[in-house]
């Protein structure tokens, strides 16, 4: 799994250095993250909005066997303007591709620059595929906004029974464990130091998971915001 490959953490925290509720600046960027897990894959968000417009966005996708992908986003003036995505490809027979496609849109939506790699192979995109990255970036910004109305975000760091620590280094003195969880995790959780993402919420010392995304024992680094689009 490459998440050892990604060392993260986004500038603007409340809950961890991997982690985001709005926080508006004085450029009007408002920052946002959130997760999602749905049988093999496993997903993280992140969305910058400036003056209630998306202005970029970033994924991170796991996706089983089937391998695993992290993208960037650009808008302008509301229009998804560029794309890039980068990862593997876990063909049949075990055959492992890497990947890395790269769009450019007009402002009517069409793609005016493409450039799918894939291995030592340079492909066509077809327009479904065209259609599917815009409607993924769309999920991202709608996603992220409807758990961060419900006062939740991603939150990543390490646990060790007692204390949890964000990936800015933020202790919290507790965890309250979603009681649907199965009880293997709760009891591992409370026995074994981990590193933990999940989507939650912050009160006071404590930390509250609604949803746990990865639980990973051992030197496990956290996910930062993929950064894959030149300034």
């Amino acid at each position: 799994m490459p998440f050892r490959r990604f060392i993260l953490c986004t500038a603007t925290l409340v809950l961890s250095a991997c982690s985001s509720s709005p926080s508006p600046t004085l450029t009007q960027f408002t920052h946002y993250s959130a997760g999602y897990a749905a049988g093999d894959a496993t997903s993280f968000y992140w969305l910058t909005e400036q003056l209630n417009m998306p202005a970029s966005a970033a994924d991170y996708v796991t996706a089983g066997d089937y391998g695993w992908y992290q993208s960037e986003y650009r808008w302008r003036q509301g229009q998804l303007r560029e794309l890039v995505r980068e990862g593997e490809q876990h063909l049949p027979a075990q055959e492992i591709q890497r990947y890395r496609i790269h769009v450019r849109f007009n402002p009517a939506g069409e793609a005016v620059y493409q450039s799918y790699r894939l291995g030592n192979k340079i492909l066509p995109l077809q327009p479904q595929q065209l259609e599917r990255y815009q409607a993924e970036a769309q999920t991202i910004v709608s996603a992220t906004k409807a758990q961060a109305r419900e006062g939740q975000s991603l939150v990543q760091g390490y646990w060790d029974g007692e204390t949890f620590e964000t990936c800015d280094g933020r202790d919290y003195n507790g965890l309250e464990f979603n009681q649907t969880l199965p009880s293997f995790v709760i009891t591992r959780l409370a026995s074994v130091d981990s590193y933990v993402a999940f989507v939650g919420s912050a009160a006071a010392d404590r930390l509250a998971i609604r949803t746990l995304l990865q639980l990973a024992e051992g030197d496990v680094d956290c996910i930062e915001r993929p950064q894959l689009l030149d300034d």
